[in-house]
Order: structure tokens, then C-alpha cells, then sequence
């Protein structure tokens, strides 16, 4: 009887002494009855804000629509502020602690070092691009690794030109840089005529980003169907596409539908509608939130779930280039392979969670 009391009592030391199981943050979940992406966030994340960042990360699966989710869907979870816990497929908490910024080789001016493969972004692009900015800011972090993994012979450099303006013209299209980013692609399927559709050819998707309506509070807008926007005025700082209120067969600008503002800054934009000049600012939702705040607005102004477009950021190279078909093959083959390591996932993961803790 001793004996068989001492045994159950090293058993019981024994498993006492095993490691309780790993934290983990982020993950799968599988969507129930009831659910919507607000709830989901509520649940999960504490913040019914966050909305849109399961939307952002799981656009493949849900489409345009934040609300067409269906039960039984398995949506991925990002880690964000330590949220949520506990789901499958979710990394340690060590593991999905931030990543420590590194060094971003920063090149002022258009002088390019022929031998090496000179990439080309601008400041002032949050949360994509920015010198002050983790990392350089999304894109750049994730165009850094993928140059890494691709390891050209004689290497590579981003530049910084800050005057967008300059960088389809003349920078790309005289080959004085090799290739730059992070741009959207028109809808070139049904606008071959674009100038940067005629012009340049598209890396694959290095992010997918909502482009959302911010509305004041006390004028809402119901955007359920494309009807529901035709006769509203729009405002987008000079700039910044056009294209995408007349992309998918929509034609809204190029028929009168809606009308469209373009003061010089963003701020003009949110004054503008504030004093009922316009009806809604467009704007993708992480540049959107981030101007809001900057300059005070946030209390005042709503987002709109339904985005009014979702656009993908690429690498462009220009046709003329002697190597563009070699240097676009190049880079998609170093997208896959970081995406295909985790390295993408988790260089998006390190930046959503700065993101969402701004806002």
C-alpha cells in the first residue's frame, strides 16, 4: 500500500511539474450564429472598433461586404494589444511580442548606384511609408524583407524622394530608379487607357487596404447598395486617385452620378464636410483615422462599415525598363516566399498592433 501511495504521489509531483500550457494571442475563429464582425470584435478584441481590422485581415474570404459572413466561416485573428487569447491556431504571446525596430537604409534625393537594384517610396504615407515610421512604415518593412530573401548580387537601396508627383514621371519612367512602391492599380481591365495601366506593370498585392467613407456624426450615411451614394458629394485631397468612383463599371464621376471636391490638404477635406460642403471624405481607413486625430476631428466624425472600395498597394516598374519583366519576376518570387515563411504575417502583425494601439 505504501508503495503504491508513493507512486500515485510521484505521479502527482510529476504532473504538478509539467510547464502549464504556452499563452497564446491571435488565431482562428469560426464564426456562430449571431455573429457579425462588430460582435466578433466586441468579443474578442473588447473594442467594437476593431471591426475592421478582422474585415482587412480576412478580405480574401469575406469580399467587400463586412456583413456577409456566414456561420461556420473561419476568419484569422490578429494579435493586437494581446488579443484575443486562447484560439487555435494562435501564436505564444513571446512570439507575437514586437518586433524591435531595424536599420532602413535611407537614400536622399534620385542619385542611384546603377549596379544595385534601387527601389523608390516617399515620407508621409502612414501607416506605409514614413522615415519616422517603425521600420520605415508597413511597406517598406515588407519590400525590405522580400529584397532580403531575394538577395540581388550587388544588393539594393530604397530612396526617398518626397515629392510623389516626381515618381512616375521622370524618375520610373527614365529608369533612374529601378522600381517603386507602394502604388494602386487602376481598374485596368476596364481602363487599359490609364496612364499608369499603359505605362507600368504591377508587382503581386503586397497589402489590401479598405477605402472608407468618413461621415460627421450627426449626418450619417446608409451605404447598402451603389444607389444609396448617387447625388452624394465626395471630398479627396488633390492627389489622391480619382479612379476609383468610376472603377467596376461604376462610371459615377465619368456620368455625373456623384461629385467629387479636391482641396490642397487632408484638413481642408474634414472641414469642408463638417461645414456641409461635402458628404463624406473618402480615404483608405488606417490614413483616414490617423488625419482625424492628428488634427483633433476624431470625436466628431463616424466610419461608414461598408468600404466604398478596397484597394491593393504593389511595387510599380516602368514598361520602358531594360530588366522590368526580370525585376518584377524577381520580386514576386520574393513575396511568395516571405509570405509562404511567415515573414509577411508576421511583419503585418507587428504593424497592425502599432496601428490599432494609435487609434
Amino acid at each position: 500500500m505504501k508503495k503504491t501511495i508513493a507512486a500515485a504521489a510521484l505521479g502527482l509531483s510529476a504532473l504538478l511539474a509539467q510547464p502549464a500550457a504556452a499563452e497564446t494571442c491571435g488565431g482562428v475563429y469560426t464564426v456562430q450564429a449571431g455573429d457579425s464582425l462588430s460582435v466578433i470584435a466586441e468579443r474578442l478584441y473588447e473594442n467594437v472598433g476593431l471591426w475592421s481590422a478582422i474585415h482587412t485581415r480576412n478580405i480574401d474570404k469575406i469580399g467587400p461586404k463586412p456583413n456577409a459572413i456566414r456561420v461556420g466561416m473561419k476568419l484569422e485573428m490578429a494579435c493586437l494589444n494581446g488579443l484575443p487569447v486562447g484560439l487555435p491556431g494562435g501564436r505564444t504571446i513571446a512570439e507575437a511580442a514586437p518586433v524591435a525596430a531595424k536599420p532602413v537604409e535611407i537614400v536622399e534625393g534620385d542619385a542611384a548606384i546603377r549596379h544595385r537594384i534601387n527601389l523608390l517610396t516617399a515620407d508621409d504615407f502612414a501607416p506605409f511609408t514614413g522615415k519616422t515610421l517603425h521600420n520605415g512604415g508597413m511597406m517598406t518593412d515588407i519590400l525590405n524583407a522580400a529584397m532580403e530573401q531575394a538577395d540581388p548580387e550587388d544588393g539594393f537601396a530604397i530612396h526617398w524622394v518626397d515629392l510623389w508627383t516626381s515618381h512616375e514621371e521622370p524618375l520610373l519612367s527614365n529608369a533612374l530608379l529601378d522600381a517603386g512602391f507602394p502604388w494602386y492599380q487602376p481598374d485596368c481591365a476596364n481602363n487599359a487607357t490609364h496612364q499608369r495601366c499603359r505605362n507600368f506593370l504591377f508587382s503581386d498585392p503586397m497589402f489590401e487596404v479598405l477605402v472608407l467613407m468618413f461621415t460627421p456624426k450627426d449626418r450619417p450615411i446608409s451605404f447598402e447598395k451603389d444607389e444609396d451614394l448617387l447625388g452624394k458629394t465626395f471630398c479627396r485631397p488633390q492627389g489622391y486617385e480619382r479612379y476609383l468612383f468610376d472603377q467596376d463599371g461604376r462610371n459615377w464621376l465619368r456620368e455625373g452620378k456623384v461629385k467629387l471636391i479636391q482641396p490642397l490638404t487632408p484638413t481642408e477635406c474634414y472641414e469642408m464636410v463638417l461645414a456641409g460642403e461635402a458628404d463624406a471624405v473618402v480615404m483608405n481607413e488606417f490614413t483616414g483615422r490617423a488625419q482625424l486625430k492628428e488634427i483633433g476631428l476624431d470625436a466628431q466624425f463616424d466610419v461608414v462599415p461598408q468600404p466604398i472600395s478596397i484597394q491593393a498597394l504593389h511595387v510599380i516598374i516602368h514598361k520602358s525598363h531594360p530588366e522590368a519583366e526580370q525585376l518584377l519576376t524577381m520580386m514576386n518570387a520574393a513575396l511568395r516566399k516571405i509570405r509562404d515563411n511567415g515573414t509577411y504575417q508576421s511583419i503585418v502583425e507587428d504593424h497592425m498592433a502599432r496601428i490599432w494601439a494609435g487609434f
